[in-house]
């Protein structure tokens, strides 16, 4: 069978829109993690931390979970992005 047959979407036509979407979708790709950890943070602080309850400890840990992994596969696909830009 043919390769181009096969293809599902064609890539050389709807290259254009696909970084368009990419790039109007990235600031809430990245900072819509960012916000929820730091609203994590700000919850565990006022209720757990400054009031002495390990209740919330869970928040700290899950906080720190969103924001590390956020940061991991961001700055790849930021990088990515500014690459693919400047061509």
């Amino acid at each position: 069978m043919n390769d181009k047959a096969m293809e599902y979407l064609k890539n050389d036509e709807n290259k254009a829109k696909i970084l368009r979407t990419e790039l109007i979708l990235t600031p809430l790709l990245v900072a819509l993690p960012v916000v929820v950890s730091f609203l994590f943070l700000h919850h565990w602080f006022e209720n757990g931390y400054s009031v002495g309850n390990p209740a919330f400890n869970g928040e700290l840990m899950l906080a720190f979970i969103i924001l590390v992994s956020n940061i991991a596969f961001d700055i790849p696909f930021v990088k990515t992005m500014i690459r693919y830009r400047k061509k």
